[in-house]
């Protein structure tokens, strides 16, 4: 037996029988989930909840000037930004800029492989939201909320995470790190169930990262799925590139993206550079 096949039946069998140490939500974020049900909070309190973490207080700031809430006058405080935003979106937009704090590692070549993952899942939502802001130009019914898909996105492989933090505990692991990156996605898809189970995620959300991987559109769709994979195509992900092509033909023919080079596009680019300096 190769070394790779030693590797893959460890951390089968740790996934298995439930041994992978699953990571758990950052603190803000959850005090943000927990407050944010509260049926009586107010835009202040919830402010004075973010304001504990300036990094995410920061990052509030930028959302609130993004194309998420649209371009408007700047606002320059966290309870300007709170109050544009509002409180229906609170939650998903601060679990999703306080998620990163969930990639680290303490050894060096383990946090590479991390950063890696975490830019892929930040390149992955950027594109999402881009796509579906433009689309939603077209179709302002679609049911789908950018906020909602953003979180989505950056969650959608998150099985990848403790997997790869694995290797810490097993240094086998560490041998080949394109080969435990290929692992960590492979695998991923179950843990990442897991993990969604674990942090209180809403049904919609198990459903996207059980499907986001095949190569066919949601049926009835749109739905949060299609632009994940809109992402997937936009890094030619797929491995089947005809099957990709055929997918892609087909969100231009329903006009989910408006052109097959849809990255090259004036309105997604100009949103997507405007989401993505919101991770920066």
């Amino acid at each position: 037996m190769s070394a790779q096949q030693r590797l893959l039946q460890l951390l089968q069998y740790k996934i298995q029988h439930d041994q992978l140490l699953l990571p758990t939500l950052p603190d803000v974020a959850l005090k943000v989930r927990e407050r944010s049900s509260e049926p009586d909070i107010s835009l202040a309190e919830m402010a004075d909840v973010i304001a504990q973490d300036p990094a995410l207080a920061a990052r509030m700031i930028k959302v609130a000037n993004s194309a998420f809430m649209g371009r408007s006058i700047k606002v320059t405080s966290l309870s300007q930004a709170v109050t544009r935003i509002g409180l229906s979106q609170i939650r998903n937009i601060a679990i999703a800029m306080a998620l990163e704090q969930v990639f680290v590692s303490k050894h060096k070549q383990v946090q590479q492989q991390l950063d890696q993952l975490w830019q892929l899942s930040v390149q992955t939502a950027c594109v999402a939201t881009a796509c579906l802001s433009v689309y939603q130009t077209l179709e302002p019914r679609s049911g789908l909320s950018k906020d909602v898909l953003n979180l989505m996105a950056l969650v959608h492989n998150i099985g990848a995470l403790p997997i790869i933090s694995e290797a810490e505990r097993e240094t086998e692991l560490l041998g080949d790190p394109r080969f435990l990156l290929h692992l960590a996605n492979s695998l991923a898809k179950d843990v990442s169930l897991r993990i969604m189970y674990a942090w209180g995620f809403a049904q919609e959300f198990y459903q996207v990262s059980q499907s986001w991987q095949k190569c066919q559109p949601d049926n009835p769709g749109p739905g949060y799925a299609d632009f994940i994979r809109l992402a997937v195509i936009a890094r030619d992900g797929y491995a089947d590139k005809a099957l990709q092509q055929r997918l892609l033909d087909y969100y231009v023919s329903v006009k989910l993206v408006p052109q097959p080079q849809f990255m090259q596009h004036p309105d997604i680019q100009r949103v997507y550079q405007d989401v993505q300096s919101v991770f920066r």
